[in-house]
């Protein structure tokens, strides 16, 4: 088939993360500001779905093109072959957006695209002025402005990605999957290396050390609005889960170390990572974060810790950086990685981190505190 252009949204930051899953699965991309442009065609839809842990959605890119003027929307969006991607009853919704462009009403932007898409729609099935039924599979489209240039898209995804389908429960302040993924990532943490998340909540960053451990596709459990698109070979999909299945290693032995002070986030997080079905490969357990007892000599901490964002909370959160500080201090050979927008934690931690990355946890800015641990002296021969 034909190449298409495809856009893997992501959080702002984390850009680069999505580029290198997209590389390493085999296909070439370009990386701008929360997105990535990826060269495939439709069959790779599923994959790009199935496997990407770090992106939000995955969307087809039908257009770019300058539009200053309604009349010139209208004539160029009516002019896309929207008849080979939908058929004539497909259910689609028009969302909108715009930013520094001539067209700035979102709400007559997509008024003038859908009566375009529906022109197109019924000059291309001979239905005259007919209504178009929309009783079919869901075709998410979106037009976005930007600087005078529109870009028509239709979402691939349907929910967003980081909606795997294992946390049907979260605590208060979740961390997106998404997210999760992409701070593992950052770190120095391989598979076969211990991992303590000391701050579990929902068990989310334990959850997904497992998936990325045991190699398990984060899209496995759950299912996407392209699923019922003809224009995508049902054949596509059905490769897609029979090599997730094939790739996933359910067993392998991982040394993943859930704890949160709350009782009632560690059975949170022991249900999420039943419902993932990773439960086997996490020990779950109620520890204050400062109590920390590894059974190893060397390994990382993670945390997505309280951030304080209200003024009366400061005063305790900065005292609990300030005990996990002293206490990871005791273990040189463990790397520690916290996500805040506390924006005195190394102050309060007792040191300055090796390296610090901005972030975006949903609409909050958090810095990523990474403390490398020192390197283990190998044997001498």
């Amino acid at each position: 088939m034909a190449k298409r252009l495809v856009i893997a949204t992501a959080a702002m930051g984390i850009e680069a993360l999505v580029a290198k899953e997209v590389r390493a699965l085999g296909y070439e991309c370009t990386v701008e500001d929360g997105k990535v442009y990826i060269d495939c065609e439709m069959e790779d839809i599923p994959r790009l779905n199935m496997w990407l842990r770090t992106a939000d959605r995955i969307k087809l890119v039908v257009a770019e093109f300058r539009a200053t003027t309604f009349e010139k929307l209208f004539d160029q969006v009516k002019a896309l072959p929207w008849h080979e991607l939908m058929p004539w009853d497909a259910n689609f919704i028009v969302n909108g957006r715009s930013v520094k462009s001539k067209l700035f009403s979102i709400r007559d932007c997509q008024k003038i695209t859908e009566k375009a898409i529906v022109s197109h729609m019924q000059e291309q099935y001979n239905k005259g002025t007919e209504w178009l039924p929309k009783t079919g599979a869901s075709y998410p489209i979106e037009v976005a402005l930007l600087k005078d240039i529109a870009t028509l898209t239709i979402d691939t995804s349907g929910d967003a990605l980081h909606k795997r389908g294992y946390r049907e429960f979260h605590s208060a302040a979740p961390l997106k999957e998404t997210m999760a993924a992409a701070m593992l990532m950052l770190t120095n943490w391989k598979p076969d290396m211990p991992l303590y998340d000391v701050f579990t909540g929902s068990g989310t960053l334990a959850i997904e050390a497992a998936m990325i451990g045991r190699n398990i596709a984060p899209g496995i459990n759950r299912e996407f609005v392209s699923q019922e698109w003809k224009c995508i070979p049902k054949k596509a999909w059905f490769d897609a889960i029979k090599e997730a299945n094939e790739k996933a290693e359910w067993d392998k032995p991982l040394k993943i170390y859930a704890s949160d002070v709350d009782s009632e986030m560690v059975k949170l997080a022991k249900t999420n990572a039943e419902l993932a079905d990773v439960r086997d490969a996490i020990n779950v357990m109620q520890r204050d974060a400062a109590d920390f007892k590894p059974k190893e000599d060397f390994g990382v901490i993670i945390g997505n810790p309280p951030y304080g964002e209200r003024l009366e909370d400061a005063r305790e959160v900065h005292q609990l950086y300030r005990k996990i500080g002293t206490a990871y201090k005791e273990f040189p050979y463990y790397s520690v990685y916290m996500i805040t927008s506390y924006v005195e934690f190394e102050k309060a931690y007792g040191r300055p981190a090796t390296k610090r990355r901005k972030l975006y946890n949903g609409n909050i800015e958090v810095q990523f505190y990474q403390y490398y641990g020192l390197r283990r002296k190998r044997p001498q021969a």
